[in-house]
Parts: structure tokens; sequence; C-alpha cells
């Protein structure tokens, strides 16, 4: 026996078995391709969950990181910006019952990536611990004094949607001003109001990825993209320090994987607007440790926490 770990996003649905000293045995991985039908979504998470498996086993408990707002308490992902006609869907019961109804728990995939980084990488002893991961959206978690924080109705904390308001007057989330998506919306709309030379004009599409790497390669226009979604990072970072005042902010995900080229104009912000610079401690911005499986580390080490009470 041991347990299932299952992380679904709005880009990848990986899969794990765990021994029940929570050692990784078997994973795999697939594309989500949410743009699919929901039945057909679903089904491929079942079928990814079912390869891990070993023969013979069942599951003392899956764990389920997922993409929120969510209801942990039901099992029911109410809808995602990642997820396209997701609405009010009960994964927790179709896993629960593919596998002889084996008791089930559904999270947030940014909380479950905080825990994992608190108890096994890079947030290891702070208090408060704040993580966030920046990918296709913006999510994260926060663990206070040894426990995972999740607000009055279990759907805290969601930094992606902290709103900022533009110089046109529009209010936009901050995953739109600074996730992979949201580097792909500002490129595009550089690239369509602007003149400005760009290795991204001959792309076949523009997507958050090909302007990081553009960036990296030194494209000028890329490389402005970037540093205006650092900066607009660096508000939200502002807003977290002020509501926690974490000892750590652990950063993940594959925009983050941008390194400096992102967060050196976001710690600039930072510091500038903080309001007392013990909001920005020393190695306050820390690198996520646990790679593309802290959402899985994170599913099993919930669903064993749950399952023990």
């Amino acid at each position: 026996m041991g347990y299932l770990a299952v992380d679904f996003g709005g880009t990848r649905t990986r899969a794990a078995w765990y021994t029940d000293e929570l050692e990784m045995v078997k994973r795999s991985e697939t594309p989500s391709q949410v743009n699919q039908p929901g039945d057909i979504v679903i089904r491929r998470i079942l079928d990814i969950a079912r390869a891990v498996v070993p023969e013979g086993e069942k599951p003392h408990a899956v764990g389920i990181a997922g993409p929120g707002p969510l209801d942990p308490t039901s099992g029911i992902i109410y809808y995602a910006h990642t997820l396209p006609g997701w609405k009010d869907v009960p994964l927790v019961n179709f896993l629960s019952l593919a596998f002889e109804k084996a008791p089930t728990f559904m999270q947030n995939d940014g909380n479950l990536a905080a825990l994992a980084e608190y108890h096994l990488g890079a947030g290891r002893g702070a208090d408060p611990m704040v993580y966030m991961t920046i990918s296709t959206g913006i999510g994260g978690g926060a663990v206070i004094s040894g426990r995972l924080f999740t607000g009055g109705s279990g759907m805290a904390i969601e930094p992606g949607h902290l709103r900022f308001t533009l110089p046109d007057g529009s209010i936009l989330r901050l995953e739109e001003l600074a996730s992979g998506t949201g580097l792909a919306r500002q490129a595009l709309r550089r690239l369509e109001n602007t003149d400005e030379p760009s290795s991204l004009r001959e792309a076949g599409e523009v997507t958050g990825r090909a302007v990081g790497e553009a960036a990296q390669a030194g494209d000028a226009l890329a490389l402005a993209v970037v540093s205006e979604a650092g900066q607009w990072l660096g508000l939200g970072l502002t807003n977290i320090v002020h509501l926690l005042n974490p000892q750590a902010i652990v950063m993940g995900g594959s925009v983050s994987g941008l390194g400096n080229l992102l967060l050196e104009p976001a710690m600039t912000v930072l510091k500038r607007e903080a309001l007392h610079r013990r909001f920005v401690p020393d190695n306050l911005l820390r690198t996520a440790a646990l790679g593309d499986d802290v959402c899985l580390m994170g599913a099993a080490l919930w669903a064993r926490e749950q399952l023990q009470g």
C-alpha cells in the first residue's frame, strides 16, 4: 500500500506513487489538453493515475493538487482561468471511485507546493513562509506557525488575483501581467502597436516560453516585456510582505526560471515600495528546491496528513 498523488494543471497532468515513507516509486505525466471536452480530460487524468499504481496495489489515500478556486471539503473545482469551460467539477469523486472509494483529498496546487517546500525544500525553518509559482498562471500558498493557511472557507491564498489599475484605467490581475500568459499578452501588444525589431516577429506562435527564450538571447523587446512583468511582480510582492511579513518567499514555476531578468526589477520595486527595510530581509526571495514534482510531493504529504488526522 502507498499514496497516489495527482497534480492536474492547465498545461501538464502528473501522477506518482509514493511509499508510506513518501519515497517516489513511479511517475508519469502528459499534456492536460484542457481545450478538449471535460469528460475526455478527466478520463486522461484517471488513465495516468492508474498507470502509476503498482499491480495489485490500492492506495491508502489519494492526494490531488488542483487549480483553484476549489472546495477542498466537497472536492469540487469551482472553475479556473486555466481550465476553459470547467465549472463545479467533482474531481475528488471521480478519483475516489476509480480507486475503490479510496480516501481522496484535494487542495489548491499552490497550497500543496507551499507545504512541500516548507517541509522538504527551500522554505524550511521560515515562519511565515509564502510560496509563489509563476507559470501558465500565478498561484501560491502560505505556511504560518507550521500549518498550511487556507483561510475561512479553505480558498486562500491566490496571489495571482491581486488587482492592479493600469495607466489606461483598466484593472488586471497579477497573473495577466507577470505569468507566462501575461508575458505573451504584453509581447503581442508591443508587436502590434510598435515597430520595434524583435525575433518574436518571426516566431510561429508568441508564447510565454518564446518570450522568455528571446529575452535570454538578448532580444530587446522581449527583455523589456520581462522587465515590465518583473516590476508588476514587485508590486505584488510588496502587497504580500505588507500583509504577511514572511521570512521567506519561495519562487517556483517555469517563468521564475528567468532568474534575475525577472527578479531584479521585482526586487528593485519591492525595496522601493516596502514600508520599512525589515519587510525585506536578506534571503527573502528563495528559489524553489523541489522542481516540477513539488505539487506531487505536496499532494502525497497532504493525503498522508489528512488520513492520519
